[in-house]
This record gives structure tokens, C-alpha cells and sequence, in this order.
């Protein structure tokens, strides 16, 4: 099992066969439909998913949303534990 803070990284999509895999969204150049949704990697790789390019976004938007909301809550227990260290 991978640890929590490596999934907490990645995207859940789902292959035409109903696997599940985990993508790093940080590497999705593009998602176009071809008519089946195909993913552009950066390094040039295509992936075909079942999830609508309309899903994808949506993920991508909920993904962006956890690492903002993760990015903000470590960066107000850094001011506070700087704070704490002052006193």
C-alpha cells in the first residue's frame, strides 16, 4: 500500500478495463475528447480514461482545492509555531 502523503499527491481515474490508477496531476498537459477522454502527458504519453473531460476538470479543481487548503493550514501552524518559539 502506498503511504497516505503519496496518494494525497495523485488523482484517481479509472482506465476502459475499470482499474482504477493513480495519476500525478502535475504532469497532464492536456485532456481533449477523442471522442473517448485522452490525457496528454508532458512527456508526450497519452492515457484514455472513462471520467468525461468535464470529470477530469472537476477533479483537477478538487485536487487544487485539498493542496491550497493543506498548503494554507501548514503555513498558519507555521506562523503559529514560530509565534509559540518567540514567547
Amino acid at each position: 500500500m502506498l503511504p497516505a502523503h503519496f496518494i494525497a499527491l495523485m488523482i484517481t481515474l479509472t482506465h476502459f478495463n475499470n482499474r482504477s490508477f493513480l495519476l500525478n496531476p502535475f504532469l497532464i498537459e492536456q485532456v481533449e475528447s477523442l471522442p473517448d477522454t485522452t490525457i496528454t502527458l508532458t512527456n508526450g504519453k497519452k492515457l484514455i480514461v472513462k471520467e468525461s473531460p468535464e470529470e477530469v476538470g472537476r477533479i483537477m479543481t478538487a485536487f487544487l482545492n485539498k493542496i491550497t487548503l493543506i498548503s494554507g493550514l501548514a503555513a498558519e501552524e507555521g506562523v503559529h509555531r514560530c509565534s509559540k518559539a518567540e514567547q
